[in-house]
C-alpha cells in the first residue's frame, strides 16, 4: 500500500522536500507567497555538504519544512486501494496518469483555482495552468476506459479503513531523514 509519510510529515511536522516531490513544489510556492528565500531548500536529492555543516541553514529548513507539513496536514486526503507493486505499467501508475490528465484544468479549464489557492505562487507554469500539484500527466488526455477501472478500486476500497499513516503521522518515520 503507498505510504502517505514522505508527504506528511511526522507529528512533529518534520519532513524532506528531497524526498517528496509534492513537498518540494508546495514549499516552493510557499516561499514565493512569504517572499523568503532558502538558498538551500531544493538543492540536491539529498541535504547538500554546505547544509550540514550550517547550523542557521538546517533551521531554516526544519522551520520551512513544518510550515509545510502543517499545510499538507490541513488538506483532506482522498486515497482509493490499488494493491499492486508500483511501476510504470501498475494499475496505480494507470490511475494516477489518468486522473491527473482528467483532472487538470491544462486543455479545458472548468474553473479558475480561488484567489487564496498556493498553487498560484508556484514558479512551474505547470502548476499554475493544471491547478494540479503535478508536473507530469496535466498536458495528456485521459483515456476513458480508466473511470471504470477508478470505479473497481473504489468499490475495492469502500470497506477498508484508511492506512494509518493517513490517519495518524508517525513520529517514528523517516521521513525528516
Amino acid at each position: 500500500m503507498f505510504q502517505f509519510k514522505a508527504h506528511l510529515g511526522s507529528k512533529s511536522g518534520s519532513g524532506n522536500h528531497r524526498g517528496s516531490i509534492f513537498r518540494l513544489h508546495l514549499g516552493h510556492a510557499l516561499l514565493n507567497k512569504e517572499n523568503c528565500t532558502i538558498p538551500t531548500w531544493g538543492v540536491g536529492s539529498v541535504a547538500p555538504p554546505e547544509l550540514r555543516s550550517d547550523l542557521v541553514a538546517q533551521e531554516a529548513e526544519a522551520t520551512w519544512e513544518k510550515k509545510v507539513s502543517d499545510r499538507i496536514g490541513a488538506m483532506t486526503i482522498l486515497w482509493v486501494d490499488v494493491p499492486d507493486e508500483p511501476s510504470a505499467a501498475s494499475m496505480r501508475a494507470y490511475i494516477e496518469r489518468n486522473a491527473i490528465a482528467l483532472l487538470s484544468n491544462h486543455h479545458s479549464p472548468i474553473a479558475p483555482a480561488s484567489e487564496a489557492w498556493l498553487g498560484r505562487h508556484s514558479a512551474r507554469e505547470e502548476i499554475r495552468t493544471s491547478l494540479l500539484w503535478n508536473l507530469k500527466h496535466v498536458n495528456k488526455e485521459y483515456d476513458p476506459a480508466f473511470l471504470d477501472v477508478l470505479e473497481q478500486a473504489i468499490h475495492r476500497t469502500a470497506h477498508l479503513q484508511a492506512p494509518s499513516d493517513v490517519l495518524n503521522r508517525n513520529d517514528d518515520d523517516k521521513a525528516s531523514a
